[in-house]
């Protein structure tokens, strides 16, 4: 029978601690949600300034929907693109210093755009990707690393150690260097590890080997930079430093979607070239009034982010306390850590806090034994991290108060104790 294979597929992952199931939310309300029936509080959300339940944010939407309905009807180049999405493309490029941006449906499909639209069969310099490269961290997301991969043998993908400019510089250096066209690929902090990339070393490097840059700054929009718009804002990199700025609105702007920001000249060609712009129908109208709401309130009221500061600094002292360990940034320290403790704490000054467990059965243990005491906090196996390097994604929000954090390291304790 055809797929026969796909139960015991399933039947293997499950064994091996991997099986990936979903859960459904009746509801959420100041950090509590509810899953069949039960409440917790919630430290695996990415709305990191709360801008989600904002009542400006709610409002906006409203009024979005009264203006353009429910959806945009029709793709971009279609009858889908409104003046409500212009408004919001013209805010980033401002926000950004950049020329032009462009709107997507997620940030996987921006990420994917960039790769196929500028590398791909359907790009139109096709005949000459022979003589391209790609060179990402290793880290970099899975939309992004796909979207390269799916290129084949035409393009050279290369993955430099993580966070690691001199290997980096050594394969600017090396094989490949003589590419038609390069283009080098980070994110501005790290989804998985929370941590941040050397931006300002790496758009040196691009610059001095005459390649492009693209940034992945998804959990740094909304975050960093005077009036919010990341890690470029924050760093004053220019376009020419940063040629593509990916970002995406899910996370702390509130809402969702994602957008690319850069040259005049590339935002005309991925209207023209970009399949994943050109055949998706456009973001409905009413979340792009939301968002441009949520980045003009984040650019005008500082509060929220300096309190995520505050969380943050908060749970990282009484992890410290509680658990007498410092954190460690280097792969083979964390292992050592995670053998002779059982946890890890990952350097991270982000609001994503990774607690290495090292085993996905453990990992999710410890996650159940947090549900039994009232937090939710997601276990992240391997393939998304690396093997052994299975962990608690611990991820804290401008919404949480020191009491919310409290309870969780006392719950951490216990449940660490419980399962160990």
């Amino acid at each position: 029978m055809s797929f026969s294979w796909l139960e015991d597929a399933l039947t293997q992952r499950a064994q091996e601690g991997l099986l990936r199931q979903r859960v459904c939310q009746q509801y959420e309300k100041d950090n509590v949600i509810c899953i069949n029936g039960d409440h917790y509080l919630n430290f695996s959300s990415n709305d990191y300034l709360g801008m989600r339940q904002h009542e400006g944010v709610l409002q906006s939407y409203v009024e979005g929907l009264a203006q353009f309905g429910a959806g945009s009807g029709a793709s971009p180049l279609v009858t889908g693109h409104t003046q409500a999405h212009l408004a919001l493309e013209a805010t980033l490029a401002d926000g950004l210093n950049r020329e032009a941006a462009l709107l997507f449906s997620s940030g996987f499909a921006a990420n994917q755009a960039v790769c196929m639209a500028l590398f791909g069969q359907g790009s139109a310099n096709a005949a000459a990707t022979q003589l391209s490269s790609i060179i990402a961290d290793k880290l970099m997301h899975a939309s992004f690393l796909e979207g390269a991969m799916s290129l084949g043998k035409k393009v050279s993908l290369r993955r430099f150690r993580h966070n690691n400019v001199e290997h980096l510089a050594t394969l600017l250096s090396g094989g490949g260097s003589q590419a038609n066209d390069t283009l080098i690929a980070s994110e501005g902090v790290f989804s998985m590890d929370g941590d941040r990339a050397p931006v300002k070393e790496i758009a040196a490097l691009a610059e001095q080997h005459h390649a492009w840059f693209m940034l992945d700054d998804a959990h740094g929009m909304g975050v960093y930079g005077e009036n919010g718009f990341g890690t470029v804002e924050e760093l004053q990199l220019s376009q020419s430093q940063v040629p593509i700025v990916m970002g995406t609105f899910g996370k702390a702007i509130g809402t969702g979607g994602a957008f690319i920001a850069g040259s005049q000249i590339l935002i005309d060609y991925l209207v023209n070239f970009s399949k994943h712009y050109i055949y998706s129908t456009a973001m409905p109208p009413a979340q792009a009034v939301a968002t441009l709401y949520s980045l003009t309130n984040i650019a005008t009221d500082t509060s929220r982010r300096e309190m995520l500061s505050n969380n943050i600094e908060h749970f990282r002292a009484r992890f410290g306390q509680e658990f007498g360990k410092s954190s460690v940034s280097d792969r083979e320290e964390r292992l050592d850590a995670v053998a002779s403790s059982g946890l890890s704490l990952v350097s991270s000054q982000s609001a994503i806090q990774p607690i290495i467990v090292g085993c996905p059965k453990k990992a999710i243990a410890l996650s159940e034994a947090l549900k039994k005491r009232g937090m939710w906090a997601s276990a992240i196996r391997q393939p998304t991290v690396p093997k052994n390097e299975d962990r608690l994604r611990i991820t804290l929000t401008a919404t949480h108060t020191e009491q919310d954090i409290d309870m969780l390291i006392d719950a951490l304790s216990l449940a660490n104790e419980a399962v160990s």
